[in-house]
């Protein structure tokens, strides 16, 4: 009975991952996609062409991802506009507050004014 239950423990520890992500640390150490069909020429070229040499019509599946990739790189641009925006904000705000400051010192008294008035 004890073997039974050493074999049963060994066999909990036994872990099955999904076979769809097989392979995918090492796809991704090789700079590759974590999903084969994530990108790539099998995804990217089509699947066939004409004889004559011109290519076939894109098929859904690129027409989506060309889509997906504008949208993305509308955002990224947008977003990089907006950046650029608020660090000219950010640095007109830092120069006004530099020039208060240097007109706030350059308006206090110094020196002689600062000393008592001599008594007669």
């Amino acid at each position: 009975m004890a073997v039974l239950g050493t074999w049963l423990s060994c066999v909990r520890r036994l872990h099955v991952s999904v076979a769809a992500r097989a392979g995918s640390q090492w796809r991704l150490q090789q700079g590759l996609a974590a999903n084969p069909s994530g990108y790539g020429p099998l995804t990217e070229l089509p699947d066939w062409s004409f004889a004559d040499g011109h290519p076939a019509p894109p098929m859904k599946g690129q027409l989506r991802r060309k889509t997906q990739r504008e949208k993305f790189a509308r955002r990224v641009v947008l977003l990089s506009q907006e950046m650029d925006a608020g660090l000219q904000v950010w640095h007109l705000r830092q120069q006004e507050k530099l020039q208060e400051k240097q007109q706030k010192n350059a308006l206090k008294s110094k020196g002689v004014s600062l000393s008592p008035l001599p008594s007669q």
